[in-house]
């Protein structure tokens, strides 16, 4: 470390107790995930008794709050994108003599998507309903990229499925950072939208069989060819709301 340069606390696991009251006004019920930059945390607003959702920032992972700063303002500007969850508020707490930032959102009740496709019969999903899924993803990833925006990690294990049948409800818990928007993070998007769709599907394993209108959504896969069909998650949703299936 160079001389006068302060060295960034370094925390690895928060392990905040159910019952633990934070800043006087947040009561810590539960831990619901980690990741690279913190952990999510479910808790309950003490003068309410509202259930919210609380991301704290490893503080090695959020130097002068850059990281923290990044994300409030990405979901604020996103805030009439139905997808993404709703920003509240941004605090700070001491934690091992560190100072740890925290955002509270909007909790969401649901279920993450890639356990919802584990109960699935087959743990996989038929091609229609795979459709309608990938359609609600389409949709809700359009306002994203309509705003010059984007996700980044579009994954199974950031996606909750609020409500499901003949339409998909779906929320994002996460929102990634790779530098200001370009349409290459935009054409990413795409790319994890189609791959979800396949894997939903199960994967290579049940990809021989699948009806030609699913092949031609999945191109194999294949990043040229997928992004030659769909630069956009509009796109996307423009070809699957006009494409027709045979008879067959």
């Amino acid at each position: 470390m160079a001389p006068g340069q302060i060295q960034t606390p370094h925390i690895d696991a928060f392990d905040f107790v159910p019952g633990r009251i934070i800043t006087g006004q947040y009561e810590i019920i539960t831990r619901l995930g980690a990741g690279w930059e913190g952990e999510v945390y479910l808790i309950r607003e003490c003068t309410t008794g509202i259930e919210k959702t609380a991301k704290f920032f490893f503080p090695q992972r959020n130097r002068k709050d850059r990281a923290s700063r990044f994300y409030a303002r990405k979901l604020h500007k996103l805030r009439h994108c139905p997808i993404v969850i709703q920003y509240y508020a941004q605090d700070t707490i001491i934690c091992n003599g560190a100072a740890v930032t925290f955002l509270v959102s909007e909790f969401v009740e649901g279920e993450l998507l890639s356990s919802f496709l584990q109960s699935c019969r087959g743990k996989r999903l038929a091609p229609f309903q795979a459709v309608h899924l990938l359609h609600a993803m389409a949709s809700g990833i359009e306002c994203i990229h309509q705003l010059g925006e984007y996700h980044g990690d579009l994954h199974t294990d950031n996606i909750i499925v609020r409500r499901y049948g003949l339409n998909f409800e779906l929320k994002l818990l996460d929102m990634f950072h790779w530098g200001a928007p370009t349409k290459k993070h935009i054409h990413e998007d795409v790319i994890d939208m189609v791959r979800i769709f396949y894997d939903a599907l199960g994967g290579q394993k049940h990809y021989a069989k699948q009806p030609r209108e699913v092949k031609e959504i999945c191109c194999g896969l294949k990043r040229s060819l997928i992004l030659k069909k769909f630069r956009s998650a509009g796109q996307l949703r423009t070809y699957l709301e006009s494409m027709s299936w045979s008879s067959r």
